[in-house]
């Protein structure tokens, strides 16, 4: 399953890339997944990882958010807890939170996430 996601999201990379050239370093992925050992957990627990915390963040400001946060999941995944406890946290605090499931999805977060933006922040 996890190789369905990471595809999915090298797509929508793929596609942000080369729509929006000039904010694709505002947009990024969190290394929050993967297997290490514990000695490397430990230092990227002490380093700030936190559980829960979404694939990837936008840092570009619209008329309603501050950012948006994406998680990405194949069609038939869920959340886990922390996920769901980190979405909610986020959203208090005015960012918009999406889960993705495929590459049209995301395609029409991100436009509409982005025609809400403020003009002079274009």
């Amino acid at each position: 399953m996890q190789h369905l996601e990471s595809q999915l999201q090298r797509n929508c990379f793929s596609y942000f890339r080369y729509k929006y050239p000039k904010l694709a370093r505002l947009f990024f992925a969190v290394p929050n997944g993967g297997f290490r050992n514990a000695r490397e957990a430990g230092i990227m627990k002490a380093e700030g990882v936190t559980k829960g915390v979404a694939d990837t963040i936008l840092l570009v400001p619209n008329r309603d958010f501050h950012g948006l946060c994406i998680e990405f999941k194949t069609e038939t995944g869920r959340q886990s807890p922390h996920q769901k406890t980190w979405q909610a946290e986020v959203e208090a605090q005015g960012y918009k939170y999406e889960i993705i499931k495929n590459l049209d999805t995301f395609i029409a977060v991100i436009e509409n996430y982005l025609s809400l933006r403020q003009e002079t922040l274009k």
